[in-house]
């Protein structure tokens, strides 16, 4: 998996991308991680890339140009044109799914853009996926881009210690991920469930499985819903 990113601010994701389990996959070369600043592209000696706004307004908007010459350079690069992701609330929100239809890419893109935005004309040029990571606005793309390629990094083959462990987490399968102990048995006169101890492994995993439909019964009922649609589809392993 590569990544190339584009920024006003390179040292951001630098330092948020290069520690933990994402850190030791670029090292490994597992996912490699390009960044690209976004003012070594504009032709203003100051290297200013944004400007006021037609029509008036407060702020001021990241201009096309510099951003679109950033784009091209990759382009030039990969001998192609890559999956560009915007970052903006204004997209889609975010999820497991689209992580896991994400990582499929060789390549992909992130934009992020600051002050009150991008010009149009460019995003309308480069951009094919429109992104967020909520409802709620931040200063700038570059935090959602690490949530992004943290999400997606983290299913390239090889990048966990335990392939299992992303299909058993949260919202692999539509649930939330089930309590998980370790050591001691005791603390604070809580005990670990008897069940967890016992070796017997189809029991555990029923165990977990209950655990898993009740955690989101009653913390994400939106999503049990949707889980419990999904399996009253199927009966017998076919669909009715």
């Amino acid at each position: 998996m590569k990544y190339y990113v584009m920024t006003l601010f390179p040292d951001m994701i630098y330092q948020g991308m290069n520690t933990s389990i994402l850190g030791r996959a670029i090292q490994k070369g597992l996912v490699e991680l390009k960044i690209l600043d976004i003012r070594d592209y504009t032709r203003n000696k100051h290297r200013k890339v944004d400007d006021y706004p037609y029509g008036g307004g407060a702020g001021m908007v990241m201009a096309a140009e510099p951003v679109y010459r950033c784009y091209e350079a990759i382009c030039e690069e990969e001998g192609e044109r890559p999956r560009v992701i915007y970052l903006t609330p204004q997209g889609g929100v975010f999820s497991q799914r689209m992580a896991e239809e994400l990582v499929r890419e060789e390549t992909l893109v992130f934009l992020c853009g600051h002050y009150e935005g991008i010009d149009e004309r460019v995003l309308e040029e480069i951009v094919t996926d429109y992104v967020s990571i909520g409802d709620y606005v931040l200063t700038g793309g570059e935090l959602p881009a690490m949530v992004l390629m943290d999400a997606i990094g983290r299913l390239v083959p090889g990048v966990l210690n335990n392939d299992e462990s992303a299909e058993t987490e949260s919202f692999s399968d539509g649930l939330l991920e089930y309590p998980q102990y370790t050591r001691p048995p005791e603390f604070r006169g809580k005990a670990v469930p008897e069940v967890l101890l016992s070796g017997h492994h189809e029991n555990i995993r029923k165990w977990r499985q209950e655990q898993s439909e009740n955690r989101t019964k009653q913390r994400r009922p939106d999503l049990y819903e949707k889980w419990r649609a999904g399996v009253s589809c199927f009966l017998d392993g076919k669909k009715v």
